[in-house]
């Protein structure tokens, strides 16, 4: 029988932040609310046995749960594991109770007894909260918080966060391919995007032209970028990406239930996009 953990290790959500220079273990499309806290470890302890002895690639574990208690301990073990920082969701199931105070006690008591520093993690598509301006603002002073992944996608919240926190040590990244030109050019720093997983040289590229000043170049790649980012992400989601992966030449594997693999109308459609972008 396999072994429960090689069996996830396409869980790897990838990153471009600073061009190409880390990994993301478990953010949403690792599927990491399905893992168990043994495997949601052993991942992060697998990847990090993976890159080469000399890499200088960093490695961040999204440790988020609902409790601020299990995030710190999910934290702490995924730190011990080797992972060099951690990105933490917004707990979001008691909805109504996550006021700005409670979520500021919970980043900030996390980020107090966590050994690596710590990313907030936005992402009200799938939280239904979308973590506030004035809490992350003064987040930001947290001497152990050095960023945040925010993925609402409104790009003047974007920019708000980064005039906020322009005096602190604190670094703004886009969630998701769709809106990573126009993070990069207000302040951001590069980008943790679902896309990446199946398009990572593209993603890459496309802050290599920013930083090189390339403009035309940069909003013809954003351009091209959109449809492929919006179909492995709104469209067909979680299954879509791991369908692109195996189309690449890599291994999206199996989904874990309840998600389901795309009907044979929706793979087509799903081709079609990345034919028209001429990825495929």
């Amino acid at each position: 029988m396999e072994h429960p953990v090689l069996s996830i290790m396409y869980k790897v959500y990838a990153i471009a932040f600073s061009l190409d220079t880390g990994l993301v273990v478990e953010g949403s499309n690792g599927e990491y609310v399905y893992l168990t806290p043994e495997e949601r470890v052993e991942l992060v302890s697998r990847v990090r046995e993976f890159l080469p002895q000399d890499s200088n690639k960093l490695i961040l574990a999204g440790s988020g749960c609902e409790s601020t208690r299990d995030t710190i301990a999910m934290s702490q073990k995924m730190a011990a594991a080797g992972a060099d920082a951690v990105m933490i969701v917004t707990p979001s199931y008691y909805k109504g109770g996550m006021k700005d105070t409670a979520l500021h006690a919970h980043f900030t008591a996390v980020a107090d007894n966590c050994p690596v520093p710590v990313i907030l993690y936005s992402v009200p598509a799938f939280t239904v909260i979308d973590l506030s301006l004035d809490v992350i603002a003064d987040l930001a002073h947290h001497p152990n918080i050095i960023g945040i992944k925010e993925s609402g996608g409104d790009i003047a919240k974007i920019g708000s966060i980064v005039q906020k926190t322009q005096n602190v040590d604190f670094q703004v990244i886009a969630g998701s391919a769709s809106f990573l030109l126009a993070t990069l050019q207000i302040g951001g720093v590069g980008g943790v995007c679902a896309l990446a997983n199946v398009l990572g040289e593209s993603v890459c590229e496309l802050q290599r032209l920013v930083m090189e000043n390339d403009m035309s170049a940069a909003v013809e790649l954003q351009k091209k970028l959109i449809a492929p980012n919006a179909a492995v992400t709104k469209t067909f989601g979680i299954p879509g990406l791991k369908q692109v992966m195996d189309w690449m030449g890599m291994y999206g594997g199996p989904l874990r239930s309840p998600l389901q693999p795309l009907t044979q109308q929706e793979t087509e459609k799903l081709r079609q996009v990345f034919v028209n972008a001429g990825y495929l």
